[in-house]
């Protein structure tokens, strides 16, 4: 199989699960909806252009390697916005201010967040897919939208560094062959393949844990490992379904964790 691998890194990050009343949680890993979010920011589409949209919800499959869960953070938020006039639309933060002085009331909100948290992404692209993954990793490089771990407060703190891997015999071996660079901007050489670099993984407090979650069939993760016994097959609600809308489905994955050394 041929597979688009990508690391995501940043001080924070927020991979948001099913909110509910004023609360909202993160998962400790990202979901589908943040990943194809951020390669659709890095193609150029409007969430509102519906269409391309559901091109990008049907036309890929995604797997996660964990590296590091991260720290939990969590942020008592409060915000200042009016509230809806009809139809009118707020173009800018400005114009909810000024125009909607009047309107204006305070939402408070729990926000989660993880702190430090890396992860490896493979996008596999299916045969409806409508961009193809060496278009894709053209613009992970040079993206056209700023891109952002799940929430615009969280950026990138290290390049994506997109590498595809062809005739890949499983998404293992693929994670496996993916070759590190250094995080931190320092004169370091790469890591070997599917491996960190000692200082990242250090200061990361990354041991030789790793935890694999994918979609699809079970035997795609690896063909030398008895699935059957030692994965979890789970359902997650990060599907998209409407970006307009903010509507989400369940879908199905697979969960292998891998204990260290």
């Amino acid at each position: 199989m041929d597979l688009l691998l990508f690391r995501l890194y940043g001080p924070m990050a927020s991979w948001g699960e099913i909110a509910v009343g004023e609360s909202r949680h993160s998962a400790n890993y990202p979901s589908k909806s943040a990943i194809l979010g951020l390669v659709g920011a890095a193609l150029g589409i409007e969430r509102s252009d519906e269409a391309q949209q559901v091109g990008l919800q049907n036309g890929y499959q995604v797997a996660v390697e964990v590296f590091s869960t991260g720290q939990l953070l969590r942020d008592y938020h409060t915000a200042q916005v009016p509230d809806s006039a009809g139809k009118f639309v707020y173009r800018t933060r400005r114009d909810e201010l000024v125009l909607g002085k009047e309107r204006l009331g305070t939402i408070l909100s729990s926000r989660e967040y993880r702190s430090d948290a890396l992860a490896v992404v493979a996008l596999r692209a299916l045969p409806d897919a409508p961009f193809s993954l060496i278009q894709i990793e053209e613009k992970l490089r040079k993206p056209v939208f700023h891109l952002y771990l799940g929430r615009k407060s969280c950026p990138l703190a290290a390049p994506l560094h997109p590498q595809l891997l062809t005739e890949q015999p499983d998404l293992l071996s693929a994670f496996k062959a993916y070759s590190h660079k250094p995080l931190l901007p320092r004169k370091q050489a790469d890591g070997a393949a599917g491996q960190l670099i000692q200082q990242d993984a250090d200061w990361l407090n990354a041991g030789g844990e790793r935890y694999y979650y994918w979609e699809g069939e079970p035997q795609d993760f690896a063909q030398d490992i008895n699935l059957i016994k030692h994965r979890q097959t789970r359902v997650r609600h990060d599907q998209p379904l409407s970006r307009k809308r903010w509507q989400f489905a369940p879908r199905q994955e697979h969960y292998f964790y891998q204990g260290g050394e």
